[in-house]
């Protein structure tokens, strides 16, 4: 296979350099984002030797090339473009700012939760596994061995607001830990659980309150166990904040103040 006649033709049937922003590569793809999608001429990059399939996801172009085959490519791609090299995370973040605001959304969430599906499948498979055991062997779910892999299996679920956080942090550009925080206070434990709160209701007892801005407001404390949304706008807010403060507080002080 001629890697740079493989490489000239993409670059051709893309619109050419003057249509090119930005391009990087994984370990079977070629990953580009171009100004004008409609000067792609698709069916003919697949007609390119060594091409294994094109689609267009997430703002990106991607030809599939194949192991071994993608990274040779790419650096007759650049050679013959003349673009600098990009990292992955680089070519998205160049994708991200063609979409409009309702696809920006839409990857925004993808980046926030893909991260964290390993963890939500592990302890919801184990959670059904054990399930099916208890009800096959009655006696089992009296076991400690049964108890300790039953607090394994719902870890996740329990401290979800922090997985979210980090995760979130990270989509925003904000310290991950600084996120992680911010989940924490979320799920504290000197506030009510929130799967609780429906139980201490009906038994009839007083949902406990914080009372701020010098009396005006109350806040009810009661945590944010299974939410969502709620964690994700907090975090929203804290990078917002963050980098802002980053580029306005003296670098001697940055380390201390912003965070605080």
């Amino acid at each position: 296979m001629n890697y740079h006649e493989a490489a000239v033709q993409v670059l051709e049937k893309i619109g050419g350099k003057e249509n090119l922003i930005s391009g990087a590569h994984c370990a079977t793809r070629l990953r580009l984002v171009v100004k004008d999608e409609k000067n792609i001429k698709k069916e003919e990059i697949e007609e390119i030797e060594g091409v294994k399939g094109v689609f267009i996801a997430q703002g990106q172009l991607q030809i599939i090339f194949g192991t071994g085959v993608v990274n040779r490519v790419y650096d007759e791609f650049v050679a013959a473009s003349g673009i600098e090299t990009a990292t992955k995370e680089e070519v998205k973040a160049a994708a991200g700012q063609k979409m409009n605001p309702f696809k920006k959304a839409i990857k925004t969430l993808g980046d926030i939760f893909v991260p964290i599906i390993p963890a939500i499948v592990a302890t919801g498979l184990l959670m059904g596994l054990l399930e099916g055991f208890s009800t096959l062997f009655p006696g089992m779910a009296a076991s400690d061995t049964y108890k300790i892999f039953h607090m394994f299996s719902n870890t996740a679920f329990t401290f979800l607001p922090i997985l979210i956080a980090t995760s979130a942090a990270k989509a925003f550009g904000g310290n991950m830990f600084l996120g992680s925080v911010i989940g924490m206070i979320m799920i504290h434990p000197d506030l009510m659980n929130a799967w609780n709160v429906a139980s201490a209701v009906e038994a009839g007892e007083t949902i406990p309150k914080f009372s701020v801005w010098f009396g005006l407001y109350d806040v009810n404390a009661v945590g944010y166990q299974g939410h969502v949304i709620p964690v994700i706008i907090s975090v929203w807010l804290m990078c917002f904040l963050e980098k802002r403060l980053h580029k306005i507080v003296p670098t001697s002080i940055d380390l201390f103040v912003t965070p605080l």
